[in-house]
């Protein structure tokens, strides 16, 4: 990733990327990887397709960053298997009460696990951000699995492409 040369990215993000409670995601297994590596994936790589379209990328590179925010101090297979479902809305109440997110950037946090979890995007940044996070997921799944997803996630994408025209 050119992140750490793109300035206009960095500007956007830099008061979430240099807060000690989002620095701690850094310690949070995550496909693989940290929660923090793939939230900055994810949310560097909507930010680029959002700005590229002319879309809201500064709400796509925040609400990007923030879909995983939460720790989970409970390691049991259970609550990891609950997460799936329940981490959106805890993700939206830290990013809302610790960087006070907009409405948009909320719905981005809230809804990213569309179709797991029923809340339906209501912006086309937050569809992008939910692209990207399953896109990158299946990557970091297959890295760390070492089958050929890749080719499984573009699909996925391709579909997610079409479902939303």
């Amino acid at each position: 990733m050119n992140m750490e040369l793109d300035e206009e990215y960095l500007k956007i993000v830099n008061h979430i990327l240099t807060s000690d409670l989002f620095l701690k995601l850094k310690n949070c297994e995550h496909h693989g990887i940290t929660r923090f590596e793939h939230s900055l994936k994810v949310s560097y790589n909507a930010y680029k397709f959002a700005k590229r379209f002319n879309l809201d990328y500064k709400s796509v590179a925040i609400g990007g960053l923030l879909h995983d925010f939460f720790l989970d101090e409970n390691v049991k297979l259970k609550d990891r298997f609950f997460s799936v479902f329940n981490h959106p809305l805890k993700a939206e109440i830290n990013a809302l009460e610790k960087f006070n997110v907009s409405s948009k950037e909320a719905d981005i946090i809230r809804s990213h696990m569309f179709p797991i979890n029923t809340t339906l995007p209501k912006y086309k940044e937050s569809w992008i951000v939910s692209m990207y996070d399953k896109k990158i997921a299946f990557s970091e799944f297959g890295h760390k699995f070492g089958y050929k997803l890749k080719y499984v996630s573009n699909l996925v994408i391709i579909l997610l492409f079409n479902v939303i025209k």
